[in-house]
């Protein structure tokens, strides 16, 4: 568990100022400029973007997915508050700068900016992240999305459980990484499986909005995971969701 007087080093103040406070300011829908990358290529993804293009069979980038997952907090906060306050909806450049690293007094302060409220108490029963396979924070060189579920209800034992919409096991090496640095054992849940080579990101859009759902209907992965059989990934939602034309649900599970 990270101590509150934990003095960091290097990109300690990037981490401080940047992931702690911007993820705590995320959750009240405040600004998160300081997480932003700037306009250009999104790890996983080599497109330019000022904004989320039209969804055809591009590939996600991080910029859909932060634009989704805020529209799932706002949502949550609206429909679920209680859930909302014990949930944490990382971004992928969050999740990212996790998984690569290697400095402790770093990823202590970034995990206080996850764990804790704006009151100072550790809320963080479930994280939700998406996990990319690319090289860097910045990287362009990502190739595949999947999702991971960390349940931190029993602090002393903590769950990471992956979705993988390939079948490939491709991301295991990567949500492993993310789920030790979070000091979580990673086990592998059932996801649907994509029929193409470019859904993987709405797997996971989809995928998360599906927990969220069953978390918030009170269902929890107590004797096995929270599988996502069934799961539809709906690229047409999500570009109308994107768009403002809709406020869709989660979808079924």
């Amino acid at each position: 568990m990270p101590t509150k007087d934990v003095k960091g080093c290097g990109l300690w103040g990037c981490f401080k100022s940047g992931l702690c406070n911007a993820f705590r300011a995320s959750r009240y829908e405040k600004s998160l400029a300081p997480l932003d990358q700037p306009d250009g290529q999104a790890s996983g993804s080599s497109v330019r973007m000022r904004a989320p293009p039209l969804l055809r069979r591009d590939w996600l980038t991080d910029e859909h997915i932060k634009e989704d997952y805020k529209l799932l907090e706002r949502e949550l906060q609206r429909d679920h508050p209680d859930l909302a306050a014990r949930i944490r909806l990382l971004r992928p450049v969050q999740a990212q700068m996790l998984r690569l690293t290697d400095n402790t007094a770093e990823l202590l302060l970034a995990v206080q900016g996850i764990f804790y409220d704006e009151d100072e108490n550790d809320t963080a029963d479930f994280l939700l992240l998406p996990v990319n396979d690319g090289k860097g924070v910045k990287a362009d060189d990502g190739k595949h999305w999947s999702l991971l579920l960390v349940d931190r209800r029993n602090r002393e034992n903590l769950v990471a459980y992956h979705y993988d919409s390939s079948g490939k096991n491709s991301n295991v090496a990567s949500a492993r990484q993310l789920a030790e640095r979070l000091g979580a054992n990673l086990q592998p849940a059932r996801m649907a499986q994509q029929r193409n080579n470019h859904d993987c990101g709405v797997f996971v859009v989809d995928g998360t909005r599906a927990l969220a759902r069953r978390l918030a209907e009170g269902e929890r992965p107590d004797e096995e995971p929270l599988h996502l059989d069934n799961l539809v990934a709906d690229r047409r939602a999500l570009q109308d969701r994107l768009s403002g034309r809709t406020h869709s649900r989660p979808p079924t599970r």
